[in-house]
């Protein structure tokens, strides 16, 4: 019998990823949701900014659920289904499934360990939010 090993992000690196979404949101001069979720897509941190869409609460969660649930971005998903008329109008009615950009996979030497999703800015500014987050991985590793 095996076991296996995974890791996982923690709260800490979850808070400082968080952060620095919101810096870049307060430099595009928006206001967003950003979820983090584990490696099975449970919450482990959240930040609403004041004024982000309520709707978007939601959308952010689903949006880093999706992205740990495949491992790729959510705005991959879209080209990958475009194409199939069965997948474009069937999967897209999938629980917590999102096709459109603003969620990533957070992963650490290949291994997914979680995921961010950001809504409230248009999907390219939810994009460049996530993307200034998972800076902070990079950074955190450097050290």
């Amino acid at each position: 019998m095996s076991v296996l090993h995974k890791k996982v992000i923690s709260n800490e690196l979850a808070e400082k990823m968080i952060m620095k979404a919101k810096e870049k949101a307060e430099e595009l001069n928006i206001a967003v949701n950003i979820a983090i979720v584990d490696n099975g897509g449970h919450l482990v941190a959240f930040s609403r900014m004041d004024d982000a869409p309520i709707l978007s609460i939601d959308i952010s969660q689903n949006k880093a659920y999706t992205a740990i649930a495949f491992g790729i971005p959510t705005h991959e998903w879209y080209p990958l289904i475009d194409k199939s008329p069965a997948l474009k109008t069937g999967i897209v009615h999938t629980s917590r499934l999102v096709v459109f950009g603003g969620g990533y996979p957070i992963k650490l030497d290949g291994q997914v360990i979680g995921g961010i999703g950001v809504s409230g800015g248009s999907e390219e500014e939810d994009r460049l939010c996530c993307e200034a987050a998972l800076k902070v991985l990079n950074h955190v590793l450097q050290k």
